[in-house]
């Protein structure tokens, strides 16, 4: 008897059908990238100084151009290792006093200006900027500047326990409602963000919208993997992966042309109710449905796809029934994750992979800094470097498989920043260069373990897998701050041999997992257990059982 891939193969692997459901959940894929990274716009901190009431009166009176108002109003850099005094604290001076002179207005008071005492800014402070961020509107600077790291770390921390919680949902009550409804609840939280008037505000639906905007990328993943064949089934989640891409791509040309955080937070926010039109287009999963024993369901979907995709209707398709030698419970539990001894291995794995993805992704970022040029030009290169990572895996995973490019790939993200911790400063372009490297070999291992982290579980289990291993990557990415610079502060290059480190054991951790080449998806738990194994009959697997009109009527 055939399975859902046999059905899938009849009716058209990837026609008409799954390119309408793939290009509508590209849009939702799209959609997460301000999400995830928008923070780079909407909280840039431009250079700043005190606010003194009286420099611009007398910057006015005496003709200053905006560089002579800083050199004579504004304290220099400071001793080594000073806080950054010129844009924290000023000059206790009254700059009102008539007696100031144009020519050195502070050479009357003090023989030498480092003799002046400085103090906080208690008049908040002047932006160069032409427009506004998030850090310029609530004062986000100096000692408050913490607040900025914990906006970012309130979604990360939205993502890890919204894990658990929308990845149960997806696997108990259906991909699309789990879909739609966090997809909603995201979309209408970041018009809330444009919104808010206080930090708190802000902080707090920043916090819900991580609660749900992951659950809403993982689902859309999982649904678009379970509706194509298996022939396609890689190519379309790398595509799907790439759509993210493009989401960075068009979000660095919005925030350049709406530089004003508030009307770019509304302009990243109104195209994800878009991701609506899943309702029409994108009916639920068949194997999701097939898990839940709702066969009528099933029959009357892929009849839909068969005429969607110009098929002849599945005519003889007259009974649908879930076949199972061993009764096994098909609703799922966190327990089912670690149930046998090849799930917990392979869990237990594939959250390390992730852990260590976004600790490398991030902390390379963060340990090469910023390069002091021009900001979304700076952003929009930075994004062009993943579509060769998607690429190379699309050239790869037809001939190689999954686990020996992945397990590559770490290896070379962990050579990479071994390598770096031995160049010299002075050598920048070459430490940029083997960064980029580094930071090729982590793309590709992002977009490579979403993929095997799906294969490797099954269907009833699925979205809650991929939820609760990639919840790791945000635990990585709530910590890795706190390590790349309190360990840069006992050596620069003490971060670099972490991540080298944990780039070369999750290498060498890939290869503890089992291929799924050309394997078809698990549908229960023991079909995971026979993953990698020499091939058996396939005795406890979800059917597809037709009975013909003529065997009927025999």
């Amino acid at each position: 008897m055939p399975t859902v891939d046999d059905i899938l193969e009849e009716v058209s692997e990837f026609g008409r059908f799954q390119k309408q459901a793939f290009l509508t959940l590209c849009l939702l894929s799209a959609a997460f990238a301000p999400i995830y990274v928008g923070i780079v716009f909407l909280a840039f901190t431009p250079d700043h100084r005190c606010l003194s009431p009286g420099v611009a009166e007398l910057s006015r009176r005496c003709g200053w151009s905006l560089a002579e108002e800083l050199n004579y109003t504004v304290p220099g850099p400071g001793a080594m290792g000073e806080a950054f005094p010129r844009q924290c604290r000023g000059y206790e001076v009254d700059w009102n006093r008539s007696a100031l002179s144009c020519v050195d207005p502070l050479a009357g008071l003090a023989t030498n200006r480092s003799h002046l005492p400085l103090g906080p800014c208690r008049h908040g402070w002047v932006y160069d900027t032409h427009g506004s961020s998030i850090v310029t509107e609530f004062n986000l600077v100096c000692d408050d500047s913490w607040k900025v790291d914990l906006f970012q770390s309130c979604v990360n921390l939205g993502f890890f326990l919204g894990s658990l919680g929308v990845g149960y949902i997806a696997d108990r009550f259906g991909r699309k409602l789990c879909l739609l409804a966090t997809s909603l609840i995201s979309a209408v939280l970041g018009v809330l963000m444009a919104a808010a008037q206080d930090y708190p505000s802000l902080l707090l639906f920043r916090l819900l919208q991580g609660l749900v905007s992951k659950g809403s990328w993982t689902s859309g993943y999982v649904l678009i993997t379970e509706f194509v064949g298996l022939g396609y089934r890689r190519t379309v989640a790398i595509l799907y992966q790439m759509a993210f891409t493009v989401g960075l791509l068009l979000l660095s040309g919005v925030a350049y042309a709406i530089p004003h955080w508030r009307w770019l937070q509304l302009a990243i926010s109104l195209p994800a109710f878009l991701s609506l039109l899943c309702y029409w287009c994108v009916p639920e999963s068949p194997r999701w449905l097939l898990s839940q024993k709702r066969n009528t369901q099933v029959i009357k979907i892929m009849d839909h796809i068969a005429q969607k995709n110009g098929k002849s209707p599945l005519a003889d398709l007259k009974m649908l029934s879930l076949q199972e030698d061993v009764t096994e419970k098909l609703s799922p539990s966190f327990a089912d994750l670690f149930r046998t001894p090849h799930l917990r291995k392979y869990t237990f794995i594939l959250m390390y992979l992730w852990f260590t993805s976004s600790v490398l992704y991030q902390g390379l970022i963060m340990h090469v800094g910023a390069t002091g040029g021009n900001l979304y030009l700076d952003f929009f290169y930075s994004a062009l470097v993943e579509f060769p990572a998607a690429f190379i895996i699309l050239a790869t995973t037809d001939r190689c498989g999954l686990i020996r490019p992945l397990a590559a790939s770490n290896l070379v993200a962990g050579a990479a920043c071994f390598v770096m911790v031995f160049l010299s400063h002075d050598l920048h372009w070459l430490n940029i260069t083997a960064a980029c490297v580094g930071r090729m070999g982590i793309t590709i291992v992002f977009q490579m373990v979403c993929l095997v982290n799906a294969e490797l579980y099954p269907t009833f289990i699925r979205n809650l897998g991929v939820m609760v291993c990639s919840s790791l990557c945000d635990l990585g990415g709530i910590i890795t701050p706190f390590l790349v610079f309190r360990l840069m502060e006992v050596w620069q290059g003490l971060p670099l041999i972490l991540f080298a480190v944990l780039g070369l054991a999750a290498g060498a951790m890939t290869l503890l997992l089992p291929e799924t080449e050309r394997v078809t998806l698990p549908e229960t738990i023991e079909d995971v257990e026979n993953l990698g194994r020499i091939a058996k009959p396939k005795e406890n697997m979800i059917y597809l059982q037709i009975q013909t009109s003529e065997r009927t009527g025999t």
